[in-house]
């Protein structure tokens, strides 16, 4: 099946706005074994979206339009659709009385613009958006079966999923069983991963597991994206190729399908009724920003003291200055650790420590990282290189943090060398 997006918007076309639906989109039908053979983006402009669509029908199989949908004038795919279909619009009344209980819920009277979402191309198929008023609907033009979608990103997410992806599948009769199983990785570049699960889609003899990859540093994401008759045939397919996964990664894997690396440090500190301070430089307290909006993050955070200088983290966790008179050396950083988990009183405390190169400006700009992790137990440091640019090395630093907070409460080594990982070449503790 050939596959066309339209994203349409002035705001979109001209880059006021970063066009993530575009993304997810393709995302979300190569999970699922459907390709994405054209993209178009368009103006706010009759002529424009019309020459758009036609064109998509001339050549597409099923078309995705993002967009449009909304109470505005300038909002114009109803009206273009119908153009295209050769078909005038209609008002929908199931919609109509749709939005109008949407706005009662809410104690709001419907504004007469909206009455505008409910006006459809006739013999459309509603898309159903149980989470706004932009009617979804789909209908064809020329050879190709057109899906309307909104463009505000919950909405078009929640369609998508729910109404669209089955109607394709249904439309290329594949197999309706699919799954898709994610391992979330840190320390193992691309081709790395590539490498490590060679040959590994042949340990299912039908050939129906697909091995894929999206990088997005620090992480790496591997899916697996298997077909079969029912979930149980799935299952059988998917668990011997799933177990090889985890046995060439090994201790890279930090989590699985939606975890996260926080969520999962998070829940091994709950387990365990442990409690953390943290201690930041360099990383703008980022680390401390992905624990704490969590659900059960108030119980285990104590304390977070975030600084660029070493004199003010000695200060915020009470630490002698001289303390830091090696500057940032795993010493250093092991120091800071078990004051910030004395201070706040907690069980643990993580401290990340960066060096930075001079000049910011260099293409090989980078900094020696210190990272310490503090219990009752004592305290375990590692140091490492990170080289690339100021960003890259901050989200560097904040990752192998967490990395190394979650190996540590797994009871896995800190120290395994990543990827990413460049030799030293100052002398440090």
């Amino acid at each position: 099946m050939r596959i066309e997006v339209i994203c349409t918007g002035d705001e979109v076309l001209t880059g006021k706005i970063v066009n993530t639906n575009f993304n997810y989109i393709t995302q979300k039908l190569e999970d699922v074994g459907l390709a994405v053979v054209w993209e178009t983006t368009v103006g706010d402009d009759r002529n424009d979206l019309l020459l758009a669509f036609q064109l998509a029908a001339s050549r597409a199989d099923a078309v995705i339009v993002n967009g449009g949908l909304g109470p505005t004038v300038d909002d114009l795919s109803q009206e273009i659709a119908a153009r295209a279909a050769g078909v005038d619009l209609c008002l929908n009344e199931e919609w109509m009385q749709r939005m109008e209980a949407f706005f009662r819920r809410r104690s709001r009277v419907m504004p007469p613009n909206n009455r505008k979402q409910a006006m459809l191309p006739a013999g459309s198929e509603i898309l159903d958006n149980p989470v706004g008023t932009a009617c979804g609907f789909a209908v064809d033009i020329g050879r190709a079966r057109f899906f309307f979608t909104p463009g505000v990103p919950r909405e078009l997410r929640r369609m998508l999923e729910d109404q669209i992806i089955p109607r394709l599948l249904a439309r290329t009769g594949l197999q309706a069983a699919i799954f898709l199983k994610r391992f979330h990785s840190y320390g193992i570049g691309e081709s790395h991963a590539d490498a490590l699960l060679a040959g590994i889609e042949e340990i299912d003899p039908d050939h129906s597991v697909k091995l894929g990859f999206r990088a997005h540093y620090p992480q790496l994401e591997t899916k697996l994206t298997v077909r079969g008759k029912d979930k149980e045939d799935v299952r059988r397919r998917l668990e011997p190729v799933e177990r090889e996964v985890r046995r060439r990664f090994g201790n890279f894997i930090l989590a699985e399908d939606d975890q996260t690396l926080e969520r999962v440090v998070l829940d091994a500190l709950i387990a365990r009724d442990a409690s953390l301070a943290l201690v930041e430089m360099f990383t703008s307290g980022q680390i401390a920003m992905r624990l704490v909006p969590l659900p059960g993050a108030q119980a285990v955070v104590r304390r977070g003291v975030v600084s660029l200088a070493l004199p003010q983290i000695a200060a915020g966790i009470g630490l002698a200055q001289d303390a830091f008179t090696g500057g940032v050396t795993r010493q250093s950083a092991e120091a800071a650790a078990e004051a910030a988990r004395i201070q706040a009183g907690a069980s643990h405390a993580l401290a990340v420590l960066t060096d930075l190169d001079e000049g910011s400006d260099r293409i090989d700009f980078g900094a020696s990282i210190c990272l310490a992790i503090a219990s009752e137990e004592g305290a375990v440091s590692r140091r490492s290189r990170i080289v690339g640019g100021r960003d890259w090395v901050r989200l560097g630093a904040v990752e192998l943090g967490l990395d190394c907070l979650r190996r540590y409460l797994q009871g896995l080594p800190i120290d395994e060398r990543i990827d990413f990982e460049k030799s030293e070449t100052r002398a440090g503790g």
